[in-house]
């Protein structure tokens, strides 16, 4: 199922860009016409990886500072957040766990712009959120999220695209479905040689990119029962570099945009230092081990990463004897306070 879904988001991402349009364009507008001096968002898992995506488009593109929303702050420590001019965005696939909801009933009744990027419509979290906005996956079988994430990652880019009525990225987001086709069909095997026997790995980005190589050190994690931890490029260097010798496995994404080229020296650098690189890159980058499909735009490049990537993770899990379909110790839905 882990490998359908993944398969299939690009169906679930036309389905979305066919709905929804006058709902999107109409929170653009409210978002555009009303002061915010800053944002914050509220999800977990896979769901909070998404945000992290939008974070980063909001704060590139829009200048407004995001916070991730430690959830206990509201469900157990009760702080006096204040909430008036602030915009809050929540992202689920179930929309049902209690410290998703909570802060965003919170931060509504506070006077707060609130908007759920939610699989489930009628979910409780859907009806607590001003703005709830379908993310149209379908219903996701799978334990380990994949269409549902990609799907909230274009709904934030959609977001985005209309807050700042951005022409070459809704263009971007129209031909979006076919490049995650065209993602689906990307030869990632040689992936598997390296990770097959792995014990551990570490996975990099930067920027734009590091978004998605958190949620591929999930579901390493989750599918695979790797111990896989994501870091910055911009960090690896600091405390994690004590942990790499010979033969250490890196997957290091290498998106197009100002952070790709100390990523692809940083992938030299590593092999020098004998680590098992996979550096993910477009099909410009002559050092690159495994080829990244491109969006239209830069900024939708981590969407059709992600989709290449969850295709070599369910034959990953299956090579290690696995099941992706049923992680130990997880359930579809996580309710926590």
């Amino acid at each position: 199922m882990m490998l359908e879904e993944a398969v299939s988001a690009a169906d679930c991402v036309a389905l979305q860009l066919a709905n929804d349009a006058d709902r999107y364009a109409a929170l653009g507008h409210h978002l555009r016409s009303t002061a915010f001096h800053n944002a914050v968002t509220v999800a977990r898992g896979s769901s909070d990886h998404a945000s992290s995506y939008l974070a980063y488009l909001i704060m590139a593109r829009m200048g407004r500072l995001v916070t991730s929303l430690p959830m206990s702050l509201v469900t157990l420590y009760k702080a006096p957040l204040q909430a008036a001019g602030l915009l809050a965005v929540s992202v689920s696939q179930s929309g049902q766990s209690p410290d998703v909801v909570e802060p965003i009933h919170y931060f509504r009744a506070g006077g707060a712009t609130t908007v759920a990027l939610v699989n489930d419509i009628d979910s409780p979290l859907a009806h607590e959120a001003e703005w709830a906005l379908p993310l149209r996956a379908g219903k996701e079988q799978s334990v380990a999220a994949t269409k549902s994430f990609i799907a909230s990652l274009t709904a934030g880019a959609r977001l985005v695209a209309e807050w700042q009525q951005d022409d070459e990225l809704k263009a971007g987001l129209a031909a979006l479905p076919d490049a995650l086709r065209r993602a689906a069909q990307t030869d990632w095997s040689a992936a598997l040689e390296v990770l097959t026997p792995a014990r551990n790995i570490m996975v990099v980005g930067r920027g734009i990119s590091f978004p998605i190589a958190l949620e591929a050190a999930l579901k390493f994690k989750e599918t695979s029962a790797l111990q896989a931890e994501a870091f910055s490029g911009a960090e690896i260097k600091h405390g994690p570099m004590a942990l790499i010798d010979e033969g250490y496995p890196l997957l290091i994404f290498a998106t197009r945009g100002p952070a790709q080229a100390g990523l692809v020296a940083l992938a030299d650098e590593m092999r020098g230092r004998g680590a098992r690189v996979l550096l993910a890159a477009p099909a410009d980058v002559p050092s690159r081990d495994l080829e990244l499909p491109v969006a239209a735009c830069p900024d939708l490049d981590p969407i059709v990463a992600i989709a290449a990537f969850y295709v070599m993770a369910a034959h990953l899990s299956e090579a290690r004897g696995l099941d992706p379909d049923k992680p130990r110790h997880l359930n579809k839905v996580t309710r926590t306070h």
